[in-house]
């Protein structure tokens, strides 16, 4: 008598599961694009709309820049993080120091540990990424997380100071700067207005900064 392979249950929104197990469905449907575990919740996201799809990518294009004029810092998209036993969730960017930062690069190819800057895109300030994933990612320790509501026209970019998180403010112009990666500074206006030419206008300005370049040999020391 032969034994039966036991079938592995599909994810489903609101499952309450280990992170083990969470792991295994999710890898056992290769046409899922995205789900995350909070706190031992199973989140799936729902088809991705242009509301959605292009702030994202305004998001990496002024990221993609950053990275591309500071060695030593990784940028992910999209990437799954294994922050705890009870959450993995799948952040749309984050950015993280790659020699002595918080996270690491596991044996299977996971972001293992908080990476310093996790920026996501919400719809509005009902969604979790601005409740259920701020208490997450606060209580283990990102340094900056940066919450984009589409609908609301509100971009928070907060920081973690004595555990807890303060939103940074932005100056006269509209400029908020990175306290953990010097020369991150993002206009929060031209972001909203789609004004991309002066979003990396004020980034160059961040990259042009003294600070910058310091942080580029500390990176590379």
């Amino acid at each position: 008598m032969t034994g039966i392979i036991p079938k592995i249950l599909p994810l489903e929104n609101g499952d309450r599961i280990t992170r083990a197990e969470f792991e295994r469905r999710y890898d056992a449907m290769p046409k899922l694009k995205k789900a995350e575990l909070i706190e031992g919740v199973v989140y799936m996201g729902s088809p991705v709309r242009v509301i959605h799809g292009t702030p994202h990518a305004y998001i990496i294009g002024w990221l993609f820049a950053y990275r591309a004029a500071t060695p030593g810092v990784a940028l992910a998209d999209n990437t799954t993080v294994r922050l705890d036993p009870d959450n993995e969730p799948q952040p749309d960017a984050l950015l993280r120091i790659e020699v002595g930062g918080q996270s690491t690069i596991s044996e299977d190819s996971y972001v293992e540990g908080a990476p310093e800057f996790i920026a996501e895109i919400a719809a509005s300030s009902a969604s979790y990424d601005l409740r259920e994933k701020l208490r997450v990612y606060r209580r283990n320790r990102v340094q900056e997380y940066l919450i984009w509501q589409v609908y609301n026209q509100r971009i928070d970019w907060f920081r973690l100071r004595e555990g807890e998180y303060v939103a940074l403010s932005t100056d006269e112009a509209g400029i908020i700067r990175s306290e953990v990666f010097p020369g991150l500074w993002l206009s929060v206006p031209a972001l909203i207005a789609g004004n991309l030419v002066e979003v990396q206008s004020v980034l160059q300005m961040g990259l042009a900064t003294p600070e910058h370049q310091a942080f580029v040999e500390q990176m590379n020391g």
